[in-house]
């Protein structure tokens, strides 16, 4: 049965092959990107490829959260049920380590404009049957500093990056725990997979962009995991594909949890 899905960052990567699969697949796919003339030419890339013409595009630049808000009101009118979100935009280096507001960049695309997108567009993911929130987290997990989080600090690319996607993660379970009718799953779809952010920052990799594709499409569609809200799946484990496996200890610290949320709403 057609599926309605949402993937963000998905001109690039993991995110634009997932799209792909599942157009071939006959979803309705929402193409998401910052630049509009980049997703009007992927858009109309897997139209021509896989002769489906229920794709569309999705415009707004994750670093500015406002920006995202309007994305956010643009989708509620515009697609009233949402089958799955696939939370994908993410960035690691960047010229601009900073937004308009001070805050980190990393943070904000990997953390904060997730939790203000899902939590704008709920309503519409609930309209779903089975709903499924797909969230990109990593292997790299590091605990959440408050003066990175507000921008008061900086830090690392690689701490930053860590700390972003540890605080998506703690975010992920927390949403899984307040929405029960929606299943919300956070995966390390693999490291160092062969994708523009990896090859940028380290200029390797270690496995094939399809096997964080694979796991992605797993997670989204198979029934097998429909009882798995909650969880973190770490592709890095296991072969060919990984399974459920502990996150970063903080991921089940509510008091910590807690803490982060007061924050983030303060932020947002």
């Amino acid at each position: 049965m057609s599926k309605t899905i949402i993937i963000t960052g998905s001109t690039d990567g993991i995110g634009k092959l997932t799209a792909f699969n599942l157009a071939e697949k006959g979803h309705t796919v929402y193409v998401h990107g910052r630049n509009e003339a980049k997703v009007d030419t992927v858009v109309s890339e897997i139209k021509t490829k896989t002769n489906n013409q229920n794709i569309y595009g999705l415009v707004a630049d994750f670093s500015d959260l406002e920006a995202v808000s309007k994305l956010a009101e643009q989708i509620k009118t515009e697609i009233p049920k949402i089958d799955i979100l696939i939370n994908n935009a993410g960035i690691l280096k960047t010229i601009d380590v900073q937004n308009k507001e001070g805050l980190d960049i990393r943070m904000v695309v990997n953390y904060l404009a997730p939790y203000v997108l899902t939590n704008a567009i709920l309503q519409n993911i609930k309209q779903s049957e089975a709903p499924r929130i797909i969230n990109l987290s990593s292997a790299a997990q590091a605990p959440v500093s408050e003066a990175i989080l507000i921008g008061k600090d900086q830090d690392s690319a690689n701490s930053t990056y860590a700390q972003s996607k540890l605080a998506l993660t703690m975010w992920s379970f927390n949403l899984a725990k307040h929405e029960p009718k929606i299943t919300v799953i956070a995966v390390n779809p693999g490291s160092l997979l062969n994708t523009k952010m990896a090859n940028e920052a380290y200029g390797q990799h270690w496995s094939p962009a399809e096997k964080g594709v694979d796991v992605l499409l797993d997670l989204a569609l198979s029934n097998d995991y429909k009882n798995d809200s909650g969880k973190y799946f770490d592709n890095d484990k296991g072969d060919p594909k990984g399974y459920f496996s502990p996150a970063h200890p903080d991921a089940y610290d509510e008091a910590k949890i807690e803490t982060l949320l007061e924050i983030t709403k303060r932020l947002v």
